[in-house]
């Protein structure tokens, strides 16, 4: 018989297994941490494959072959990224997907030039990536803390408007808003909440997963699933490397480097929102520097493997931030589930039937608490005169530029596309701003 010292010694261990990065947890409490880090990137994964197969008008099959790349290339990332492979990987919990930031320039290309002039460019960019990723340590004075926290409270920012899009139906729902779908997201909404708070243990740490199920039998039960896709999937598809193709325009490659560097403003932000929300601390110049290379490699094998460019998911820094499991391990299971995701498409099929207002009760809590981690991290800076400059600046450009679309409708389709991203022109603020505003003020005083 267990002696109350032991049930909570072991209880102890139990949390030390999840709440530390080198520690694995139980297989019993890793999987199903790891199938939720699945669950809320997998709709976000698939979908950048699916608006541009739609806009360059490709045939069901062709979208479905690149649907399965793109869940088997963001397997492997994962698994590179938090277990690492030499330099090349953060070791951190963070899971990789497709990244939603090239869409807006890479959609003109595979419709003027063709999808493997898209997939040329993507790998440049892929190159791009890892050569900053590379010399980061010389370049880590762009990146301070004051840079950083504005970064990921601008990416949670940036996010919220996603996940009431996905609570409402997903983007272009044809019932967006109907009363069953805004049901749906409140019921995992409050699972969540509910369980996060109040549970204990392995119900704590799961709470976005039982939230998940909950929705998702709920909307089972008023017939809400769509199990067609399930059964029109195979049971087996290999990846085919270059089936594709891969060709190299200048006019493609030329936008697509430049938005490759700035989003590896992006991917910063990312592992730092990992490091604050999770373990509370700055991330490691190793940790930058292979988690920004890892980016940029995989978006290399995704080309090469007919899918687009990699980065760090948002929403998962969101969910270690919520649950605290910061075990890369737990991350790396997330990591295997999608590689089996995409070499299995019924078990592709299965995750993709998940409805969107399901999803969107669960990341409306993970793309806040990524704004609420950029938060934490601005806590430990001074707030003077010109590091609240820098903040309002930076937010300004990034939520104000999107919604006034009709300032820049006069500049080139790439520029457009890099404006309304929101975060690039945010995090050039951020960065220029830090370079020449002087430094050695006095700390703002708002009594005065």
């Amino acid at each position: 018989m267990a002696t109350p010292d032991s049930a909570t010694e072991t209880a102890t261990h139990k949390v030390r297994s999840t709440h530390d990065v080198d520690a694995m947890p139980p297989l019993g409490r890793a999987i199903p941490l790891g199938l939720q880090h699945v669950l809320a990137m997998f709709v976000g994964n698939v979908t950048v494959p699916i608006i541009i197969a739609g806009a360059a008008d490709l045939p069901a099959d062709q979208t479905a072959f690149m649907i399965q790349a793109a869940m088997f290339v963001a397997g492997v990332a994962t698994l590179v990224q938090s277990l690492g492979l030499g330099p090349i990987g953060a070791r951190l919990p963070i899971v990789m997907g497709t990244s939603f930031g090239f869409v807006p320039v890479l959609i003109p290309i595979a419709v003027g030039m063709g999808l493997p002039a898209a997939l040329g460019s993507a790998l440049c960019g892929g190159i791009a990536m890892a050569l900053v990723g590379l010399f980061l340590p010389w370049v880590r004075f762009l990146f301070p803390p004051v840079v950083t926290g504005t970064f990921v409270i601008m990416l949670g920012t940036l996010l919220m408007p996603v996940g009431f899009a996905y609570a409402g139906g997903g983007f272009g729902a044809e019932d967006f808003g109907a009363l069953h779908n805004v049901l749906l997201a409140a019921l995992v909404l409050v699972v969540t909440l509910g369980l996060h708070q109040f549970g204990r243990g392995i119900w704590s740490e799961t709470a976005p997963l039982a939230g998940l199920i909950v929705g998702y039998v709920t909307a089972m039960a008023f017939g809400l699933v769509d199990f067609g896709q399930i059964a029109s999937a195979g049971w087996l598809s290999l990846p085919t490397p270059l089936a594709i193709g891969l060709e190299f325009h200048l006019a493609a490659i030329i936008p697509v480097v430049l938005l490759a560097v700035v989003t590896c403003a992006e991917s910063i932000g990312d592992i730092v929102g990992t490091t604050a929300g999770g373990m509370d601390r700055e991330p490691t110049h190793r940790e930058l520097s292979g988690g920004v290379m890892a980016d940029g490699l995989a978006s290399v094998f995704a080309a090469v493997f007919n899918a687009f460019p990699q980065i760090s998911f948002s929403q998962n820094v969101g969910m270690v931030a919520l649950t605290g499991v910061v075990s890369r391990f737990v991350v790396a299971i997330g990591g295997g589930f999608l590689v089996l995701a995409g070499l299995l498409p019924k078990l592709g099929g299965l995750i993709s039937s998940i409805p969107n207002a399901v999803l969107g009760g669960a990341v409306l809590i993970m793309f806040g608490m990524i704004a609420s981690a950029g938060i934490k991290m601005l806590s430990h800076i001074d707030f003077n005169k010109r590091n609240m400059v820098i903040i309002g600046v930076s937010l300004s450009a990034a939520i104000g530029l999107p919604a006034q679309e009709g300032l820049y409708a006069g500049l080139s389709e790439n520029v457009q596309a890099i404006i309304e991203s929101g975060l690039i022109p945010g995090a050039i603020a951020a960065i220029v701003l830090n370079l020449v505003l002087p430094r050695h003020e006095q700390p703002f005083r708002d009594d005065v």
